[in-house]
């Protein structure tokens, strides 16, 4: 499953294997189920749906009785009825007053191009305010990542590599985008918070089994089942993918050189319905993938250096390959019962990335070749609940404990130079560089939501979050939010959120810059300080936004404002060959823009369309300085530049038709272009000053469902990416923390069958 000549290092924690056999054992010896009340149920959904109208968000229609229910025995319509219940329970717990919704459910994911076979950031990139970078990253309201995923709103603890990639969107049955003015039990990564309801095999039951290729030597077999046995429920989905784009193209050719990529990833939902009252269940993930990096062609060595008497290497025959993995499991309780439902689990993540080089390759193009191992292993403990003190009062207060441990081991290889940069010998000097870390987050919250009218709703509340790692810090947040109903079915929301962010934790070491002094990797100035640690970000956040419902609710028009000034901003750069981002600090920080959304549907037809203008801006490197150049360094001490992942317009849309039993489907992006350095004459250049080309990439799909005797229907889907073909970068290779170009998929041909039974 691995590339050739692949050094396969991922290791799974000890500790996260005993708390999965844990896990598993304690879901087994669950007690015995109750009689469940189902007349409840109703009630729960009429709950449900006056929390999505007040929250301005959506939520999927819940049944009294699903098609599993149907025609089968009183005691598993109960237990789907009860299963059915907890779920609109498990909404009430959190609350979305005042922030920004933007939900996806799964048949919309199916009916567009690619459908389930496409990754989760290609999901996401059709949300508002989305901008797509390299290697999976996404940037939500001009943010650096700063994302928080949830499944079935329990946090998975922050790791290495990025969920957007380990995710597969056949796990969910909805997904939610929640930014803004967060309420308070949002916190940590504010922003975007991306809510994933898992399908169930008590709900979804049956199976399907897919297989999917075409274009760039793509290959992906897939399979999912769920089903249930009395109380017990199970659901079940794993997916491998091969093709020859796995990291994009250096170059923007439709063949990139040393490009394969290998990725195995399967997901587990198991249930156990207690009683009437109570839920345990148990979420088990893995993901395994292992990536080529892309060569650029043509190129020669620029340092004049000598390894072991060689001094020429063409870039094409360079071999740096990556392995990213990734183990998570949470077992949660959930009890509702009357006017409190509450939720607590435990969790916990492994992931680890190994990046191998190409030792004599690296050497003479960069000075240095580095192996680098990190891994980090998080454990979790999270509990939410939700009280409703009458008519017009909803209590919601919660904790969060996670506690990690991370472990970085670096080998690498440079030349010995003398005091004028000379090189004094061709045999390579070996630096071993190897860390471990500790981090602690701890985080409480208490809310409000208070229905002070029959129109207006408002949400207040305080947050307190403290961590503590290679720096440390905590903050009291207070948020204050509203949403108000008009007339003619038009809604106002807004608010006002402090948010308290700490870096990420993939962090560098403080002592390795200095081990490379007289060496080809030594820094190229001198900065006081050197190497200051990042510290957490401090925010004021300002949302304001409306929602117009017209054609009696078959079209609906949005538009959403928001503004941040922050301190400490983080951003997060490649500072070397390995993919692994490094988090640092701008002293300063300013945030802006506007979106505007708009979604139509009727009867076979439906279409959405979403434009974003936004501004981002940093002021004053703080900490990680020995990354930058001395005269970036000085620039940005005086001046605002753009941030590196600013995407100054953006905007996507699509549209799908079904006519006579065949699905027709089409989606675009649109983007303004990241930022790049801009380059004066005289060869001096302003850091971020420039940005890249625009670009749009449009994609089409067809699929249609055949009718199957005594089974399932069998979906016959064609899909073309990037259908007119247009070559566009994502980076050009300069800029804050750029390593090297990327460009846009080129046009794709692919095609897929997909079996329910």
């Amino acid at each position: 499953m691995l590339s050739a000549g692949f050094m396969r290092c991922a290791r799974v924690a000890p500790g996260a294997i005993l708390l999965g056999t844990f896990l598993v054992a304690a879901l087994l010896n669950s007690p015995a189920i109750r009689a469940a009340d189902g007349t409840q149920a109703p009630a729960a959904a009429d709950a449900a749906a006056d929390a999505a109208a007040a929250s301005g968000g959506t939520t999927p229609p819940v049944k009294g009785t699903t098609d599993a229910a149907a025609g089968t025995s009183p005691q598993l319509a109960t237990i789907v009825v009860t299963a059915q219940r907890l779920n609109v329970a498990r909404t009430e717990i959190e609350t979305q007053t005042g922030a920004s919704t933007y939900t996806v459910t799964s048949d919309a994911i199916a009916a567009t191009p690619g459908g389930e076979n496409v990754q989760m950031n290609q999901v996401l990139l059709q949300a508002p305010d989305v901008v797509q970078d390299s290697f999976g990253q996404l940037h939500v309201r001009a943010d650096h990542n700063d994302l928080q995923y949830r499944l079935n709103g329990i946090i998975l603890p922050e790791g290495i590599s990025v969920f957007s990639q380990t995710l597969s969107p056949r796990l969910i049955s909805s997904l939610s985008l929640i930014t803004g003015a967060l309420p308070a039990e949002y916190g940590l990564r504010t922003a975007g918070v991306i809510d994933l309801s898992t399908n169930s095999g008590l709900l979804q039951p049956g199976g399907a089994a897919s297989v999917y290729g075409g274009s760039f030597g793509t290959f992906e077999p897939a399979f999912e089942y769920g089903g249930s046995s009395g109380k017990y429920s199970y659901y079940v989905t794993g997916d491998y993918k091969q093709d020859n784009v796995g990291i994009e193209s250096p170059d923007g050719s439709t063949n990139p050189l040393h490009d394969h990529t290998q990725q195995v990833h399967g997901f587990g939902y198991f249930e156990n319905i207690v009683d009437e009252n109570d839920r345990l269940a148990l979420i088990l993930g893995t993901s395994d993938d292992a990536f080529q990096i892309p060569n650029q062609r043509g190129l020669e060595p620029p340092l004049g250096l000598d390894v072991n008497g060689q001094t020429a290497f063409l870039s094409d025959d360079l071999n740096e390959t990556q392995h990213e993995a990734a183990q998570y499991a949470v077992l949660a309780w959930q009890h509702a019962q009357g006017a409190l439902n509450w939720q607590t689990a435990l969790s916990a993540r492994y992931t680890t990335l190994h990046f191998s080089p190409d030792w004599t390759g690296d050497l003479l193009f960069n000075g240095i070749a580095q192996d680098a191992l990190k891994d980090d292993t998080a454990f979790g403990w999270q509990t939410d609940a939700s009280y409703k003190a009458g008519d017009t009062h909803t209590v919601r207060a919660g904790f969060y404990i996670q506690h990690d441990v991370s472990q970085s081991y670096t080998t690498s290889q440079v030349l010995p130079i003398d005091a004028a940069g000379v090189q004094t010998s061709d045999v390579p000097l070996t630096i071993p560089d190897n860390d471990t870390q500790s981090q602690i987050l701890e985080s409480v919250y208490l809310q409000d939501e208070w229905q002070v009218l029959k129109p207006l709703t408002i949400n207040y509340g305080l947050r307190f979050d403290h961590y503590s790692a290679f720096s440390s810090g905590s903050q009291l947040s207070p948020r204050l939010n509203f949403v108000w109903q008009l007339p003619s079915d038009t809604t106002v929301h807004g608010g006002y959120s402090r948010y308290f962010t700490p870096p990420p934790f993939e962090l560098v070491g403080t002592e390795t810059f200095t081990k490379f002094a007289g060496t080809t990797a030594e820094l190229p100035g001198t900065f006081t300080p050197l190497d200051t640690p990042p510290i957490a970000e401090r925010a004021n956040y300002y949302d304001f936004g409306i929602q117009q419902k017209l054609l009696d609710d078959t079209l609906t028009l949005g538009a959403d404002s928001f503004y941040e000034q922050a301190q400490h901003l983080i951003d997060e750069g490649q500072f070397g060959a390995p993919i692994i981002l490094t988090p640092f600090n701008y002293r300063y920080g300013l945030l802006g823009g506007l979106e505007f959304t708009s979604n139509y549907s009727v009867k076979d037809f439906s279409a959405y369309a979403n434009l974003s203008f936004q501004a981002a801006h940093g002021k004053d490197v703080e900490s990680a300085q020995f990354n930058f150049t001395p005269a970036d360094y000085a620039y940005i001490q005086d001046n605002y530049i753009h941030l590196d992942h600013e995407g100054r317009v953006a905007s996507s849309g699509g549209v799908s038709y079904l006519w006579m039993g065949t699905r027709f489907s089409s989606d675009f992006i649109f983007g303004t272009g990241l930022r790049e350095a801009l380059v004066f004459p005289n060869g001096t250049d302003i850091p971020n000053g420039a940005h890249t080309p625009s670009y749009t990439q449009v994609n089409l799909g067809v699929s249609h469902d055949f009718l199957l005797a005594g089974s399932g229907p069998l979906t016959v889907r064609f899909d073309v990416i990037n259908v007119f073909d247009e070559v566009y970068q994502i980076r050009s290779g300069t800029g804050i923390g750029v390593f090297a170009p990327q460009y846009g998929p080129r046009r794709g041909l692919y095609g897929g069958l997909a079996w329910k039974f």
